[in-house]
This record gives structure tokens, sequence and C-alpha cells, in this order.
């Protein structure tokens, strides 16, 4: 339902912060996508019925909310709307409810029945030792040793140096400073830009990709692309998850297999393990790009979560 539009501007900006949060802390794709569109199709109801604020929603709104779902017909194949799809929608709102409490928001006093069918997915974050695993793999993620050392190279700007996906895609050979020890990040999220260290290890990592393995790919010299393909064309996002697939696999590791990594998980596992490491709260912002620390913070619950399971 997300060609639902909300009029209420406070309700957007719930559904907007809400995605972020459920992203920052790691939940797959699905569920970072699914939830916040339940949400919204939650608030455009309640806009609906009058409400303009958090406050005036209450348990019996939302019961009535479920009473209407129930009875609501499935477009895209007969019948009612499957028992899951409306779990989903009650997942949702208990998200949501745990995202209000993680920011002290006080409004949203209502109760939410457990799930009859529980679906809720585990946040999955690398431990140090899976991080080492997957570095290893890299020895044989590959029979060519150019992608060999491309897949160490990924591993180290997504994980070492916590860039986005799209970051990575747009990297450039010249934003490596090897004399600087950082690496410039053009291509940031919002546009805004920024430098990330690289310590010694990785540099070396880098300069190995660089130097030995780069220049064997086809047209290397034709493009500045950091990374590129055997095309000699630049990576795409999908290429960097396929690598990533086949580096998971190489380990044989059932833990980190069942865990289904993707890139944006190895970004929350380095911040997660710096602030395992008593890392500031201020100086994980500053190397994540984030505009607002109350984005960075959402990593305290993260950590949290870990250590109680």
């Amino acid at each position: 339902m997300k060609k639902l539009k909300l009029q209420n501007q406070v309700f957007r900006m719930f559904v907007s912060n809400y995605k972020e949060w459920l992203d920052i802390l790691g939940y797959a794709e699905s569920t970072v996508y699914y939830l916040p569109n339940h949400l919204q199709e939650f608030f455009y109801y309640a806009e609906n019925k009058g409400h303009t604020e958090l406050k005036t929603i209450t348990t019996k709104t939302i019961k009535e909310y479920y009473k209407e779902l129930t009875e609501r017909a499935n477009e895209r194949r007969h019948g009612a709307l499957s028992k899951s799809y409306l779990n989903k929608h009650q997942q949702a709102l208990k998200k949501f409810k745990e995202y209000l409490q993680n920011h002290n928001y006080k409004d949203f006093n209502i109760h939410l029945k457990s799930e009859t069918d529980p679906t809720e997915e585990k946040v999955n974050v690398l431990t140090q030792s899976e991080i080492k695993e997957l570095f290893t793999a890299c020895n044989y993620s590959h029979n060519s040793k150019r992608f060999r050392l491309r897949d160490k190279a990924i591993l180290t700007i997504l994980y070492s140096c916590g860039l986005r996906r799209n970051e990575a895609v747009h990297l450039d050979i010249s934003d490596i400073l090897f004399d600087k020890e950082r690496v410039y990040v053009r291509k940031g999220k919002n546009y805004k830009e920024r430098f990330v260290p690289i310590n010694r290890k990785n540099a070396e990592i880098l300069e190995d990709y660089i130097y030995e393995a780069r220049p064997e790919f086809y047209q290397s010299k034709e493009i500045e692309a950091l990374f590129i393909n055997h095309h000699g064309t630049r990576m795409q996002g999908m290429t960097f998850s396929n690598r990533l697939k086949v580096i998971v696999a190489a380990t044989e590791n059932k833990n980190i297999i069942d865990k289904q990594i993707t890139l944006h998980i190895l970004r929350h596992s380095i911040a997660t393990h710096l602030l395992q490491k008593e890392v500031s709260l201020e100086s994980i912002k500053t190397f994540l790009g984030h505009s607002s620390l109350e984005s960075t913070q959402i990593y305290t619950h993260l950590l949290k979560t870990i250590e109680n399971e």
C-alpha cells in the first residue's frame, strides 16, 4: 500500500525515521521495505478516522483497524488477507512501539496482543571472528588471484571503511589517498563528502588490489573506477552483493551462511564493533557519515540486543 499518500507531516516523519531505524539495526531488506509501508497504511487509516497526532490513537483504534484488515479482500488472489500478511501488520506496529520507546516518545499508550504466529526477524550482525573468516575466505573465493584480491578489497571498503553500497560503487582510484591514510567519499548519502581513515593493514590490501590485480582487468587503464568488472566497466551494486554471497559460501561456516549477510550488514557490523571498543558516538557518526547523532545512537540499542541474545 505504498501508493497511499499521507497528508500529516508528523506521520510522514515517523514513517521515514522508523524505516531508517530498522535499516540501521540491520533488519533484512524485505523487513526494512515492508514494515514502514504497513505503518504508512495504518497512519492512512488513522488520518481518515480524524487522527492528527499519536496521543489520540487508542487500543480501540488498533482493534478496529485489524477488524477492517481481516474483512478486506485480497487484491492479488481470491479470499481474505493471509494470516502471514496480518501478522506483518501487527509486527509493524509492535516494532514501531519499540522504536518510540527507544526514542522516549510517551504518546503511544496502546496495548498490542502477542502474535499467534510470530514472524519477527532476528537482527544479524557479524562477530569480529566471523569478519576474520570472511577475509580468510577471500584466499579461495575465486580461482583467479585478481578476483580474490578484489574480493578482499571489497570487504575492506564495505566493512573496514564502513561505506554504503552506493558509496563503494562510485569510488575512483584517485579517492584512495595512501599518503594521507584516508579514503575520500565523494558520493555519500545526500551527496555529503567525508574522509574515512585507513590503517596500514587496510592500505596494504587496497595496494595489492590496485597495483597487482586491477591492471589485469579488461580496459583497466581506460576507466577511473576503483572497482571494475571483467567487462572493463564500473562494478555495480548487484555485483558487490553477488561477490559477498560467494565469499560467505567460501567460509563453509553454517552460522555465517544462516545469517544471510547483506552489504549493509557489513556496515552495521563495523559500527557495532567500534561501539564495543568504546569509540565515541560522535566519532562513529563522523566515520559513517550520519547527518545526526540520533541515527548513530541506534547502534547502542543494537549492541544491547546482541548482548541480551
